[in-house]
């Protein structure tokens, strides 16, 4: 079996919701396994400031789990169009990797939430691409063969999966919205086995 990471940070459920969708999607793949990982909050002081083991839900990620997996769908949710910080912190640690080349050549997905419907989906999708593309990392995307993306009303983008949490994050995760994240896991593993070999 090969590993495909689902790495996110959620505040309120909802990417949570979405990873393990996506996970399901990967699942759903003949030989492939989902890894799923979060990261801790991170506090304005400096750091973090979560406890070091998460109390419960998905454990953090680890170096390691980059580089073990064939391939990464990464999840935040719009912090003003942008990727939350814990995320954004993770990343920045990451140098190590990036120096070997670690990532390069391996195929990654990305996921948000926003809570307003013009919020911000599509640029934090773009904004968690640049160090994915820095790695060297394949950007994979839904393609509109997928017709959730015609029909959804809320969330789903040519750029990844996407959902509209409302304002105090009381939507729930649509019947289109939870499809287009199944698709997007099933097609992240899909081409993550054909260029793992």
């Amino acid at each position: 079996m090969k590993d495909i990471l689902v790495l996110y940070y959620s505040h309120t459920g909802a990417v949570r919701e979405m990873a393990q969708l996506i996970a399901r999607g990967v699942e759903s793949i003949a030989g492939c396994a989902a890894r799923v990982r979060t990261v801790p909050r991170v506090t304005t002081v400096a750091g973090a400031a979560g406890p070091a083991v998460p109390g419960n839900g998905a454990p953090y990620a680890e170096l390691k789990d980059l580089e073990e997996c064939i391939g990464i769908a990464l999840g935040s949710p719009t912090r003003f169009g942008n990727m939350a910080a814990p995320m954004k912190h993770f990343w920045d640690g990451t140098g190590e990797l990036w120096l070997k080349g670690t990532l390069a050549g391996k195929p990654a997905a990305l996921f948000t939430s926003t809570a307003s419907l013009h919020g911000g989906q599509e640029t934090t999708l773009i904004s968690m691409m640049l160090p994915l593309l820095h790695h060297g990392m394949v950007i994979v995307g839904l393609p509109y063969t997928e017709p959730g993306l015609f029909a959804t009303r809320g969330g789903g983008t040519p750029y990844g999966a996407s959902h509209h949490a409302g304002a105090a994050g009381e939507l729930s995760v649509t019947e289109h919205e939870r499809k287009l994240c199944i698709a997007l896991g099933r097609r992240l593993a899909d081409i993550a086995l054909k260029l793992a070999g």
